[in-house]
């Protein structure tokens, strides 16, 4: 492949609903650049960006690929991602690494929540955007209809650039706003000039006044013409159009049929003439030497440095790191520094992806993505030269919430799970595995009831490995409510030297839930000898590891010696010790033991229509609200305390309340007594274990 300067580069990721055609869109932009003969079909497996065996068996997206396609002597790097939002991961590295967006709206489905978070998402990263609607040539498809809820939801920034024109319900051309010009299809990028029909004249009038409108807010010699009655040149509008795209005050709204390759010609035409190159991008980071801003800017000519956004750790493919080049020139053989790690990585060869396919190349230049190969850096690190040590802020990856615990079918495959699930995570910064060692079970965290499922056929395709996922346990303290007095007497004589170990103890809340236990003694006289007391703590300090109610830790208890006799031939550490654990079982037992539940302070975001349904759900969840904050742009911020039980499952049952739109997070927040029924229910379960 050719080298590209930085002006001649554009990365743009396509955003949108799943299903919204954004694969679709890559082929058909692949097909008409002359980079593939033939297109590919996402039902049958044969698109270039779904090349993982998962993709092609799920007929969606999982993972985002980068597709480097050629135009007008421009490389355009297209980042197709996942539409569903259980791999929203994959989305945040590629918006961190693209400098444009386009949102791609289905014509016949319509505005959807994906569209709504893609939109959210470019206003946190400040994208320049454009909408595509697909699906032109679908019966029922709505350009106008999209146009309208986008207008509502936006306001005055959205500028329909092209009208279809339709025929006997068919795709057959379209209407250049801003040239007022029609044209008919006549064949694969080609076209003809035709009339504008009649009936597409009133919508036309209302898009070409947006346009105008947009036009002349961009200068005041422009806002005089426009009320002087004036028309704008056709170079004048592209003009203008440019400089409002890049600042986002204008976003273009495009429209086409990715199975016909209607109107693809000119999204790659809009998108080069349109969209920014790196070098209008700002690009800052910290010059770790230094410690000042290092403004990298694109700029070719400043020391070499570059930006890791994604790790494909395939055991097929091998290791590859996916960078964004953030200024100078990479060559191969380039011994960069890695602030994070402070190791240096030599680069050996450079690479473009290509779907699934590297493709070597002989450099890359600022504001390119390209990769390396088995190189010991991470999704996230900073490569920079030593004289100027660069470390870039990391993308904000969202936390996974939804979990799940998961063994190995097989016995003696653990240690081959965890070494799969360790590559799996530098792959996929939103899965997290984590050991529970209390409740002796292993953690899988995802986004999602579809993510944790890819990630088991993920397992068994690619590792080999089989693993099934259950219910996690929850993980309950015990304490005691009353004082319990208590005596216990461990005598055993068994020929020769025996065993004698005498305690008096009493058992108490401590009032103190963050610590096991405490542990005093009073003992007057010498009934129990001072070298016996460690042993009698070690009683209770194993004890509690594991409680007599449901065998699960114990919190809250104050221990207290007071009285007990000794041996002095019978009686060793280990008598007392037993002796004390004993007593430590019985006494618990005579306290009005209780199971605490872990409580959590759970915050959810949801649309204001939505407020009501999810109020009554925490109700039904055991949840106390706390409280209710207006979060801006018709979001409502509900923040309650809910059990730890019952948020199991509630990734789900959000999301089917609210449509996609809410999101959720929470944090542990401290224990509580646990009704008398859930109590009861788990004692059983635990004694039906053991």
């Amino acid at each position: 492949m050719n080298v590209y300067t930085t002006d001649s580069i554009r990365n743009v990721v396509l955003l949108g609903h799943g299903g919204s055609g954004k694969t679709s869109l890559v082929e058909a932009m692949a097909y008409v650049s002359g980079l593939t003969s033939r297109m590919g079909k996402v039902p049958d497996g044969t698109t270039i960006s779904d090349y993982d065996k998962e993709e092609i068996k799920r007929k969606f997206s999982i993972n985002t690929s980068v597709i480097p396609i050629i135009w007008k002597d421009v490389k355009v790097n297209v980042l197709d991602t996942p539409g569903y939002f259980d791999f929203v991961g994959e989305v945040e590295e590629a918006v961190a690494a693209a400098d444009a967006a386009i949102i791609v709206v289905s014509g016949k489905a319509g505005v959807e929540v994906g569209t709504e978070k893609a939109w959210e998402l470019c206003e946190k990263y400040k994208l320049p955007r454009m909408f595509f609607v697909s699906e032109m040539d679908v019966d029922h498809a709505s350009f106008r209809g999209v146009v309208e809820k986008l207008t509502e939801l936006y306001g005055k920034k959205i500028a329909p650039f092209y009208q279809p024109i339709r025929e006997n319900e068919k795709f057959v051309g379209y209407v250049n706003v801003m040239k007022m010009a029609g044209r008919r299809f006549t064949g694969i990028g080609s076209r003809e000039e035709c009339e504008i029909p009649d009936y597409c004249r009133p919508n036309l009038d209302i898009y070409r006044e947006a346009m105008m409108d947009a036009v002349a807010e961009t200068s005041e010699e422009f806002m005089e013409r426009y009320f002087a009655g004036d028309e704008f040149s056709v170079g004048e509008i592209r003009a203008a159009m440019k400089m409002n795209v890049d600042d986002g005050s204008i976003v273009p709204v495009s429209m086409g049929s990715s199975t016909e390759l209607r109107n693809i010609h000119n999204l790659l035409n809009d998108i080069v003439e349109l969209l920014p190159s790196p070098d209008k991008m700002e690009r800052a980071g910290i010059n770790m030497k230094t410690n000042e801003i290092f403004q990298a800017d694109y700029n070719f000519s400043k020391s070499k440095s570059a930006y890791v956004f994604k790790t494909i750790a395939d055991p097929f493919i091998g290791k590859y790191s996916l960078l964004k080049v953030c200024s100078g020139v990479l060559k191969p053989d380039d011994v960069l520094y890695n602030a994070s790690a402070e190791t240096e990585e030599k680069l050996n060869k450079l690479y473009v992806f290509r779907g699934s396919k590297p493709i070597e190349v002989p450099e890359l230049h600022a504001g390119d993505i390209g990769a390396v190969a088995k190189a010991g850096c991470h999704t996230g690190d900073t490569l920079s030269t030593k004289a100027v040590p660069v470390m870039y802020g990391k993308a904000e990856i969202s936390r996974p919430y939804t979990y799940m615990a998961y063994k190995a079918k097989n016995k003696g495959d653990e240690d081959k799970v965890s070494q799969a699930l360790s590559k799996m995570m530098d792959e996929d910064l939103t899965l997290k595995a984590v050991n529970d060692g209390e409740n002796r079970q292993s953690l899988l965290y995802g986004m999602g009831d579809q993510h944790l499922s890819v990630a088991v056929s993920i397992l068994a395709d690619k590792y080999k490995v089989d693993v099934e996922l259950v219910k996690p346990k929850v993980a309950f303290r015990e304490t005691i409510r009353k004082k319990a007095d208590v005596e216990y007497k461990y005598k055993k004589q068994s020929g020769g030297h025996g065993q004698y170990g005498h305690v008096k103890m009493t058992f108490e809340p401590s009032g103190d839930l963050e610590s096991s236990y405490v542990f005093e003694q009073t003992v007057v006289g010498g009934a129990v000898p001072k070298n016996y007391f460690p042993a009698v703590e070690k009683g209770i300090q194993e004890g509690v590891t594991k409680g007599p109610l449901a065998g699960y830790p114990v919190v809250g208890v104050k221990a207290v010696l007071y009285d007990g006799s000794y041996h002095p031939v019978d009686s060793s550490e280990m008598a007392f010790k037993t002796a004390a654990l004993q007593a430590f079982k019985k006494g618990f037992m005579e306290a009005s033991p209780v199971l605490l539940e872990p409580i959590a302070t759970l915050t959810v975001v949801v649309p204001d229509k939505y407020t009501g349904d999810v109020m009554g759900d925490l109700n039904k969840r055991r949840g106390r609200v706390l409280g209710m904050n207006p979060s801006g742009a018709g979001k409502t911020e509900v923040v309650a305390d809910v059990p730890m039980m019952e948020i199991f499952g509630y990734n789900t049952d959000l999301r089917s309340m609210t449509g996609g739109s809410g999101t959720y997070s929470y944090e542990f927040a401290r224990y509580e007594q646990a009704p008398s029924d859930v109590q009861e229910k788990e004692v059983a379960a635990r004694a039906a274990e053991s």
